[in-house]
């Protein structure tokens, strides 16, 4: 598979580029030059290498739930610009 100079106009223009023919010459190399570098992975023989998502294992890592004290109303209120009938009054957004 290989680039052109149409391939780089196309996609220029979906991106709504103004490429000179200088540009549009040394992006298609450039293109070029990164695909024939990824074709070097065919060459490697993965028959037996599992498929992953991450190139090392991942786990979740997870603890229990655990109760813990927390602030009183009355002390998380103090931060509160407004106040009403325990809860942070805002700006209606929408009218």
């Amino acid at each position: 598979m290989s680039i052109t100079i149409q391939n780089v106009e196309h996609v220029a223009k979906l991106a709504r580029l103004n490429l000179s023919e200088e540009e549009k010459e040394q992006f298609t190399e450039q293109l070029n030059a990164i695909l024939k570098y990824a074709e070097q992975l065919n060459k490697l023989d993965t028959d037996h290498v599992e498929p992953t998502s991450h190139p090392i294992s991942v786990s979740n890592v997870t603890r229990e739930d655990q109760v813990k004290p927390s602030l009183s109303l009355d002390k998380v209120m103090l931060n509160a610009p407004e106040e009403e009938e325990g809860q942070f009054k805002v700006p209606a957004v929408m009218e």
